[in-house]
């Protein structure tokens, strides 16, 4: 019997096995979540949401590091990757020190515009974030060379720990629910440090050549750009809401919110491992548009299956999710999901799109997040509608990232390299 399941892990390829960890983090974060709208309550729990939320935007964030030292592990090697993973660190650990430095001292404007009880948390979260851009520079490292098994358990250590930690926390200490949940998730970053790819780490060494360090600056501002749309776009729906409507509204649709996003984090696994396949095959001068299209097949799937589950059981979803405090927000939740369902299958052509130093997408992404919040700042008198108003947005996002991509197919100067 022992011997039969070796036999069969040892079958199971290292992609597949990344796979799986995504899924069990994607569940262990959800379960996280679940658990914490139903201990603390709509009201309490839209504090905790709003920290989930500013970690998403950090994570977001920290994606610009992670890809950029993705596609160039792939690139670079020798003296060339060591000079440009030193950098990427020394970037990495500035850029997040002066970061948490900002949302410590601005902690209490903070307080003011979001309507928490206490600025603390704020302080905490800012303490963690030169952690976190460290940690993506260390994934983007896994990541590129796709060393999936300890990229697997970098992400495996940070869920586990933040999930474990934060619930201990919440049942043996008397302090306010989101300066623990702040403690938690300054926790985590710590544990997502093992295992790190930090041997022969040098803080002073020499910069790449000129030509190199053009193409890593390119590279990062393309990425930096369109994270910044996805921080709009993923991010500006819950923060609005918690700014428009009282606390117990805003409590409502962040679970809406964090149930709905279920496609989006489902499909964050097949970006994972698009960007250095399709790297990769650009620097063989192999086709990359079969990688595209067997990703979109995959995301198309999973999104039709959601949306129908949360259109036919709305009710049942949010029950046993949350509880039936939730309720109310059962006839939005397919809307929600189908806006989702939308928003991840056009970050898949923008994900490819990056992969091959495509800027126009990322401009395309930049106009359609601010059109996204202008839509909420001007239709904002019920929840419903802001869900409305963000499915009209995703529907032109994907239809630019379609029309982008035919049209560059059918130009003389094709996207894809020949084979």
């Amino acid at each position: 019997m022992i011997n039969t399941i070796r036999l069969n892990l040892q079958k199971v390829s290292p992609e597949q096995l990344f796979m799986a960890s995504v899924i069990l983090v994607n569940g262990g974060n959800y379960i996280y979540n679940l658990l914490l709208g139903r201990i603390l309550g709509p009201s309490a729990f839209a504090e905790a949401a709003l920290l989930i939320t500013l970690l998403l935007v950090l994570s977001f964030v920290g994606m610009t590091f992670q890809l950029a030292t993705a596609k160039f592990s792939v690139l670079f090697s020798g003296e060339q990757w060591e000079r440009f993973r030193n950098g990427m660190y020394r970037k990495a650990s500035l850029f997040g020190l002066i970061t948490g430095a900002l949302v410590a001292v601005f902690s209490k404007t903070l307080q003011e515009t979001f309507h928490t009880q206490n600025a603390y948390m704020f302080v905490l979260f800012g303490l963690g974030i030169p952690l976190y851009f460290f940690m993506s520079v260390n994934r983007g490292s896994f990541q590129g060379k796709q060393s999936f098994k300890k990229l697997s358990l970098t992400y495996q250590a940070e869920m586990w720990s933040r999930l474990l930690i934060t619930l201990a926390l919440l049942y043996l200490v008397p302090l306010h629910p989101g300066t623990l949940v702040a403690i938690g998730i300054l926790a985590s970053f710590f544990f997502g440090l093992f295992p790190s790819d930090t041997k022969g780490l040098a803080w002073k060494t020499d910069q790449l050549i000129n030509e190199d360090q053009k193409r890593v600056n390119r590279f990062m501002l393309l990425t930096a750009g369109y994270e910044l749309t996805q921080i709009i776009i993923n991010n500006s729906d819950v923060l609005l809401v918690k700014h428009f409507f009282e606390a117990k509204e805003a409590g409502l649709y962040a679970s809406l919110a964090l149930i709905g996003r279920v496609v989006y984090f489902a499909a964050w696994m097949f970006v994972m491992l698009l960007l250095p396949k399709v790297v990769e095959r650009q620097k063989e001068g192999r086709p990359t548009a079969p990688i595209l299209f067997k990703y979109v097949s995959y995301i198309g799937v999973l999104c039709m299956a959601i949306v129908a589950a949360c259109s036919l059981f709305p009710q049942l979803i949010i029950t046993l999710m949350f509880g039936e405090a939730y309720i109310d927000m059962a006839p939005l939740l397919w809307q929600y999901a189908l806006a989702t369902s939308l928003f991840a299958i056009s970050n898949i052509f923008a994900y490819y799109f990056l992969s091959l130093d495509h800027y126009i997408p990322v401009i395309l992404s930049g106009i359609l997040g601010i059109s996204q919040i202008g839509l909420i700042l001007w239709f904002h008198e019920s929840l419903q509608l802001v869900v409305q108003v963000q499915i009209m947005a995703m529907i032109a996002l994907l239809a630019c990232q379609l029309l982008y991509f035919f049209i560059k197919k059918d130009s003389g100067t094709p996207i894809l390299p020949k084979s």
